[in-house]
């Protein structure tokens, strides 16, 4: 820790040189994934979760929706300011607000309180997206990738391990339990931010009007972003669409399987979380667009896989499901990896802003599939589930082909 408590006192250059401690990278890692996995805990309780406030399955469907669709907003209304005032205080105050949010979930009355904390949730979540330029800033250039992974697999660790921390404590010991411990979370992680970041000096002297505009102009001004942020939204309509259905899907016939069983799946996708370090280190070696068709392709072989799933045993289905599980994780976390590289080396001084245009696009394709997702089970059943989430990972994979970046 003395590494860390050294940098407290001088605000960060904006290109780091000297490499990062280990504790310091800890950190940003476990506050990424802490912070965005407020954003999942709700999506294997749903199946307990809507007969216990009384709220029907279209109801129950807005939650991950107005989260997913509250972060697409936050990441773009607030996630510029990194680049305008210090993260380090972003981050802090976003904490503060994220575990408010987090305990009104846990004591909602009904499930309106429940969509409107959710919509608040999905707002302050977006410290994450403070949190990861910030590993970009303080990394040296010839490590970024690296460094950006390794805080990457704290972020889609706390994604995917949320689901089974959420689905295990829900049935053992209640939903609201969820929130209110991962409301304790939030607050320890805006302790040790406040502790152990460094500050940071803004980039930019833009009002916040100017600062929001400037979103347009680098989209304009850059096809690298363009080129990003439509693959890595098209890939995130997949995601999201499975786990959003998923507990749905698992608690009918011919499974039956409770909160605890869905949540368990998410251990299929944090083992390919791990790969997030690997996929940076091939960014930085090999270059980050080879390692966007790698994933891409990735993701259209694993969705694809599920349609198969009629032709096995209900046992057979469960082992099929884990693996396209494990290998539509690892292709969509290494493809993100890889385009967080590509877009923090447009503009070192619009780190954030080009974060947020990224992630905007992400997660208005995760609000996509999850609603998306749930007209397509509803209609089709799980083989319209499996043909939507196809279809978006074998266009992202064209709109990657045979591009410069």
């Amino acid at each position: 820790m003395s590494t860390i408590h050294a940098t407290h006192a001088t605000p960060a250059t904006p290109a780091a040189t000297a490499p990062l401690s280990t504790g310091l990278v800890a950190l940003l890692a476990g506050a990424a994934g802490l912070s965005v996995a407020s954003l999942y805990y709700s999506q294997p309780m749903l199946g307990v979760l809507g007969p216990d406030i009384g709220a029907s399955e279209r109801a129950v469907g807005g939650i991950p929706m107005l989260t997913q669709l509250g972060y697409a907003l936050g990441i773009g209304l607030l996630a510029p300011l990194g680049d305008r005032y210090d993260r380090r205080r972003i981050i802090v105050i976003k904490a503060g607000l994220l575990a408010l949010a987090l305990l009104v979930a846990g004591a909602a009355p009904s499930v309106g309180w429940l969509l409107a904390a959710s919509l608040a949730i999905g707002l302050t979540a977006t410290l994450a997206q403070d949190v990861v330029p910030a590993a970009a800033t303080l990394a040296p250039e010839a490590h970024r990738g690296k460094v950006v992974g390794t805080v990457m697999t704290g972020l889609l660790g706390g994604i995917l391990l949320s689901r089974v921390v959420s689905g295990f404590v829900a049935e053992h010991f209640g939903w609201r339990v969820v929130f209110i411990a991962a409301a304790l979370s939030i607050v320890a992680v805006g302790a040790a931010v406040w502790r152990g970041l460094p500050r940071f000096r803004p980039t930019t002297q833009l009002g916040y009007g100017a600062l929001l505009g400037s979103l347009a102009k680098l989209w304009r001004r850059h096809p690298a972003l363009r080129r990003a942020a439509w693959a890595q939204g098209l890939l995130s309509v997949g995601f999201s669409a499975f786990w959003s259905t998923l507990a749905v899907m698992l608690h009918g016939a011919p499974f039956h399987l409770g909160s605890a069983a869905a949540g368990a799946f998410g251990l299929a996708g944090a083992a390919g979380a791990l790969a997030a370090p690997l996929a940076g280190r091939l960014a930085d070696r090999s270059g980050p667009a080879h390692v966007t068709r790698l994933g891409a392709g990735l993701v259209s072989v694993s969705f694809a896989s599920m349609a198969l799933l009629p032709l096995l045993p209900p046992a057979a289905q469960l082992w099929a499901l884990g693996l396209a599980a494990l290998g539509f994780d690892l292709g969509i976390q290494a493809t993100l990896v890889a385009h967080q590289t590509i877009v923090y080396g447009i503009e070192p001084g619009a780190r954030s802003r080009l974060n947020a245009v990224l992630f905007v696009g992400v997660f208005v394709g995760m609000a996509a599939g999850a609603a998306l997702g749930s007209l397509a089970l509803a209609q089709w059943g799980w083989a319209g589930v499996t043909a939507l989430a196809t279809a978006s990972g074998l266009t992202a994979l064209s709109v990657r082909w045979r591009t410069p970046d």
